[in-house]
């Protein structure tokens, strides 16, 4: 029987590297590699949580060297804290750290982590009582034609029927991109992610030039600035296409605001940007409010990935799945939740996240 109380007994800081099998290139920047941070946090039981920082400057403005300094002085204030009072420690942190959520992402993952696992209970269930599959699309980032057209033919070999197709940074390119997905990936769901690059009216543009060349997207994705709330609302006004918000929404308040402005269609969600309870949060509302979700992530390791997972699965009200960092990581996906279809099936975790990434 555990007790009303269970210690945080120490922590570690350590940076997690992985090569990635080609460069994840958007219209803001790229990734050359995964360089992300892990942290753990002991018990007194012995139990160890692990959580992840996934470090994606050229989005957020976060860095290593920030981010690792914030999970040390948050750690050393969590040596004896009751790992219970979560809900707390979430509120500190959330004050503490404003401008790097990937550091409240990372503490909360081990908090919840270590928590489940010391409940013996898997981490969907602190959402549920059942986890629903999960089938996740597959990005296609921003290259030439050639490579375009190489990443479709392997990933709808591999068994994915819904691509992202990453636009934003020349839409002549980008039309031709996106009509190969079309030839190629014959009966798939096609989702656009400009990542801010394109104007409200840029967009409507493009939305044209497909619709005329017989393509509608199921999705677009943060078409315009993170700040240009009316031109969320004018696309989402003038297109039939679902309007997502991606950075534009990363906070409970930025959730209300696109609800009570009707600007958008749905919401991506990802821990790095609110950290994993207020991601519970802004799905319930977003949810009662009739807006769709998707479940996201930065550059992203197994780990959070996983942990994404156990959200969306354990709330089973996302409609757009998007965990389809690990595919990009040489080596493989090395997640025994994941198949290579992009299912994840976490009915086989036994406890936590269920993932180990020392």
């Amino acid at each position: 029987m555990l007790g009303n109380n269970l210690s945080i007994s120490g922590f570690s800081v350590s940076i997690l590297k992985k090569e990635l099998i080609c460069p994840f290139r958007t219209s803001l920047g790229e990734h050359k590699n995964l360089e992300n941070i892990l942290f753990t946090l002991k018990l007194e039981n012995g139990t160890e949580g692990y959580g992840e920082a996934g470090i994606a400057t050229h989005i957020t403005g976060e860095t290593v060297e920030a981010t690792s300094k914030n999970l040390n002085d948050a750690g050393n204030c969590l040596v004896g804290e009751n790992i219970y009072d979560y809900l707390s420690i979430s509120a500190e942190l959330n004050k503490a750290f404003p401008s790097n959520k990937s550091a409240v992402a990372a503490i909360e993952m081990a908090l919840l982590d270590a928590l489940t696992k010391s409940l013996k209970v898997p981490l969907w269930k602190f959402f549920s009582n059942s986890p629903k599959k999960l089938a996740s699309d597959i990005t296609i980032v921003i290259s030439d034609l050639k490579e375009t057209e190489k990443a479709i033919k392997k990933f709808y070999k591999q068994g994915f029927r819904s691509f992202k197709v990453k636009i934003g940074k020349d839409m002549d390119i980008d039309f031709k991109r996106v009509q190969i997905v079309k030839k190629v990936a014959k009966n798939s769901k096609i989702y656009l992610d400009a990542n801010q690059g394109y104007s409200a009216k840029e967009t409507l543009c493009f939305l044209n030039l497909l619709k005329k060349a017989n393509i509608i997207p199921d999705l677009i994705e943060q078409p315009v600035k993170k700040n240009d709330w009316e031109g969320l609302k004018r696309i989402t006004k003038s297109s039939k296409v679902p309007v997502c918000a991606d950075e534009s929404v990363a906070s409970v308040s930025d959730c209300i605001r696109a609800i009570k402005e009707k600007a958008v269609s749905a919401i991506n969600i990802k821990l790095m940007k609110s950290g994993l309870i207020e991601a519970r949060e802004i799905a319930l509302l977003a949810t009662h409010s009739g807006i769709d979700l998707m479940i996201g992530g930065m550059m992203e390791s197994s780990l959070a990935m996983t942990a994404s997972a156990h959200l969306a699965a354990g709330l089973g009200c996302f409609k757009y799945i998007d965990l389809d960092t690990p595919f990009f990581l040489k080596g493989g996906t090395k997640n025994p939740y994941l198949n290579s279809r992009g299912i994840y099936d976490l009915s086989k975790v036994k406890s936590g996240i269920g993932i180990n990434p020392k």
